[in-house]
């Protein structure tokens, strides 16, 4: 195996994973100011945006699939410095973009007590969710244009604009959030719908910052162009959609497995519910770390296959690996001495405090290996290309250990959150075993241009 100095793989990936990490941090920084400001009205509150947000996680997670599709050939495009490639990447997942979000968009405007329905009876929390479905549904062809143009960005090197692009759309989300959730000053209170309206805001302020930056730039190489961006033919689409299917499909699946999860947790009670939604939001806080690090490897190993130095992604693997334990290590630390803290902001009873603050204990015991095996199939696994194994690794140990294990856990035996919390991260284990050996084996290296 290539021997490589340490700083040559960590100079590079901090200083691409730190802007990632920075905009994940506001994102879900932002989504904790919102539960906690939502949290302000009360429980049925917390459960009602925390299941109208179901929606849109399905959502984020599939456009989460097609722009890592997009991401991982824009990634190798630009290793080789071809430009034309990587419009024709951008122009095709738009298209595709357009065409799927448009039709969510479309059901969460017209049937939002159908899709409510999946989740909870609970009148009161389906009330709550279908005033927020009516109106952010539209904004989901806007997030899924932004996606694209995001980790484009990110995978041609630049973190900073997303970044920064990031921040001010989501300042006019929590700005929106405080003055129209509560009514301040001139501005009326709408409780709920407030939080939707200014979240919809965000989304249009975001996207056309996206346009207008990209288009402005001469030397940008992610910009729409009705001359390379349209212009593909069969075999790139049957290329591109071979490698992003598995990965579409994978998200999806993986995100309907969460589903599955906050469904379980609902047959526990409404407590629960509120509990999952705050648990959600703290954990998501500290989990940006790996999201930043395994994107940025993702980019690296994607850059490096494009400039024909698929020798050194070996290298690369072993170093990673090891980096995202120890960071497992510490994040599971320091949400362990910080969840009485955290939960303490929040505006619920004392039932809903302890189940919250147990379920945190469990879950910063798992925090190392769930940090290693998102390295993994998010790092390793699609930015090596290798997006059939990856999606083979998380099925199975999603659908034939992690839910079952739920369900199990709460209509057969009928344990408290925290347990079954447990449980589900036993599927983890079966994910790190496969995975190590697909990367020990070398065979998640493809070039794909």
């Amino acid at each position: 195996m290539l021997k490589i100095k340490k700083n040559e793989f960590l100079k590079p990936t901090i200083a691409l994973s730190t802007p990632i990490m920075l905009q994940a941090l506001l994102v879900n920084g932002v989504t904790f100011a919102d539960t906690l400001m939502i949290g302000q009205l009360g429980e049925v509150s917390i459960a009602a945006v925390g299941v109208a947000s179901q929606l849109f996680f399905l959502v984020t997670m599939f456009l989460y699939g097609v722009s890592s599709a997009g991401g991982i050939f824009i990634s190798q495009y630009w290793g080789a410095r071809d430009k034309k490639g990587i419009q024709k990447v951008l122009g095709l997942s738009i298209i595709f973009t357009l065409i799927s979000c448009g039709i969510v968009s479309l059901l969460s405007t017209i049937f939002p007590s159908v899709i409510m329905k999946i989740f909870t009876q609970d009148p009161n929390v389906i009330s709550g969710g279908n005033t927020y479905l009516r109106i952010v549904g539209f904004s989901y062809v806007l997030t899924g244009i932004s996606f694209m143009y995001s980790v484009g960005l990110r995978s041609t090197g630049d973190a900073k604009t997303p970044l920064v692009i990031s921040l001010i759309s989501l300042s006019v989300d929590v700005i929106g959030n405080y003055l129209l959730i509560f009514g301040i000053g001139i501005f009326p209170e709408l409780g709920i719908a407030g939080g939707a309206i200014s979240t919809a805001l965000s989304r249009i302020v975001e996207l056309a910052l996206y346009l207008i930056i990209t288009n402005k730039r001469a030397d940008c190489p992610v910009k729409f162009s009705f001359k390379y961006s349209l212009d593909f033919d069969m075999a790139f689409v049957k290329k591109f959609f071979t490698t992003a299917i598995p990965v579409v499909i994978n998200d999806i699946m993986w995100s309907l497995g969460m589903v599955c999860y906050k469904i379980a947790y609902s047959k526990i009670g409404t407590e629960a519910l509120a509990a999952v939604q705050i648990i959600e939001s703290i954990n998501n806080l500290f989990f940006v770390t790996i999201q930043g690090f395994s994107g940025a490897v993702a980019i690296i190993l994607g850059n490096m296959i494009g400039a024909q130095k698929e020798h050194k992604a070996h290298a690369y693997a072993t170093f990673s690996l090891i980096f995202s334990v120890i960071t497992g290590i510490i994040v599971g630390i320091v949400i362990a001495l910080a969840a009485p803290i955290f939960v303490s902001l929040f505006h619920i009873n004392q039932e809903v405090s302890n189940i919250a603050i147990k379920s945190l204990y469990i879950l910063a015991m798992l925090m190392p290996i769930k940090f290693l095996t998102m390295d993994q199939v998010l790092g390793l696994l699609r930015g090596g290309g290798d997006t059939k194994y990856s999606l083979y690794l998380e099925m199975c140990s999603i659908w034939l250990v992690g839910v079952p294990m739920a369900f199990i856990g709460v209509l057969v035996f009928n344990l408290p959150l925290q347990y079954i919390y447990l449980l589900v991260g036993t599927e983890e284990i079966l994910k790190m075993i496969f995975g190590f050996s697909r990367i020990h084996s070398g065979k998640f290296i493809h070039k794909l241009i």
